[in-house]
């Protein structure tokens, strides 16, 4: 697979990531028991990790890493911060107020991500 192929993988996963968490913090706003249903459960690690993946490719097909490139580690550390967003949002928030804040906090960073990636600047602005 070429570079071009991994990187059109890399942002229909990365929009797939998003658009279905998006889709999951609004049930979650609404106590929804759609969330609960066992593909809503297993889809998101599979796109994710196929997210992951075609990221590395991409780094090593393209000799980039964290330590070299400033929007990249920038990346990586927003990463991690929508990971634990995200999970407080979604699952370890003990109250809906807690929940409700961490999905605004994880779009937010989310947003961020893709402004990174779209002009390899650490502050996009």
């Amino acid at each position: 697979m070429d570079y071009l192929s991994i990187k059109h993988v890399h942002m229909g996963c990365a929009a797939a990531s998003g658009a279905l968490f998006l889709l999951r913090g609004a049930w979650m706003l609404r106590a929804s028991p759609a969330l609960q249903q066992r593909w809503v459960k297993i889809l998101p690690h599979l796109i994710d990790t196929a997210l992951l993946a075609s990221a590395i490719a991409l780094a090593v097909w393209s000799g980039q890493s964290p330590g070299s490139q400033p929007w990249l580690a920038a990346k990586l550390c927003a990463l991690l911060a929508y990971i634990v967003l995200g999970t407080i949002a979604l699952k370890r928030g003990k109250t809906p107020a807690v929940r409700g804040a961490a999905f605004a906090l994880a779009v937010l960073v989310f947003a961020y991500i893709v402004a990174v990636a779209v002009s390899k600047q650490a502050w996009p602005l």
